[in-house]
């Protein structure tokens, strides 16, 4: 599904890590793990074409255009920005050939999962942390994508949230979707993914090279 092939990111001039040669299967349920700034989040957005690498490339077995979601850390949006909830998970249906009633009824199902139902017309300004994180969730579900990037989803989420978090993880797995999370919470890597892309550094000075591990072997 992902084949990483002499990957680099970051600053021009400045790579944040050494050449990446990976592959990642169809199917595959993948954490990228490390410190702060060793580029976990860069790399989502190269992989969902964001962003351009600094040299190699990235190449998918599906084309990005419908078949790519991602889902950004919520710090970045503008939580002034004048739409409600349901409005900013309906978004997860751009691109999608549907009729309004199938729209309407899938919306329905997806805010009753999430436990969004009943705040369908609060402002984004209006939700809380954890509200906001479930809602760009729910809108990952609509998007019906094969390959999925999830930056911190984990983040703001209270133990209900979380359980719904692996549950649906877990769930897009089973469907043979490709998955590929951020998250720095390593006792639920542990438990609920099988491999880790390890980004290490120390200080300013880079790791000679990056490694997919079994999660238990992080201490």
């Amino acid at each position: 599904m992902i084949s990483c092939q002499d990957l680099t990111w970051g600053i021009p001039g400045q790579p944040l890590t050494p050449a990446m040669n990976i592959n990642l299967a169809k199917g595959s349920l993948t954490a990228v793990i490390g410190a702060n700034g060793c580029g976990k989040s860069s790399l989502l957005k190269v992989i969902a074409g964001l962003q351009k690498p600094l040299s190699g490339k990235v190449l998918l077995d599906v084309p990005r255009r419908g078949n790519v979601a991602f889902m950004p850390q919520q710090q970045f949006m503008d939580r002034q920005f004048p739409i409600s909830l349901q409005e900013l998970v309906a978004a997860g249906f751009w691109g999608k050939q549907q009729t309004a009633q199938q729209r309407s009824d899938k919306l329905k199902r997806v805010l009753a999962d999430w436990h969004l139902d009943g705040l369908e017309q609060r402002p984004l300004m209006a939700l809380s942390g954890g509200e906001l994180q479930r809602s760009l969730l729910a809108r990952l579900c609509l998007a019906d994508a094969p390959l999925l990037l999830l930056d911190e989803p984990h983040a703001a989420l209270d133990e209900l949230g979380q359980e719904l978090l692996w549950q649906h993880i877990r769930t897009w797995q089973t469907e043979g979707r490709t998955l590929v999370v951020v998250c720095h919470d390593l006792t639920a890597v542990r438990k609920h993914i099988p491999q880790a892309l390890l980004i290490k550094s120390s200080g300013n000075v880079l790791a000679p090279t990056i490694q997919l591990i079994n999660p238990s072997q992080v201490t």
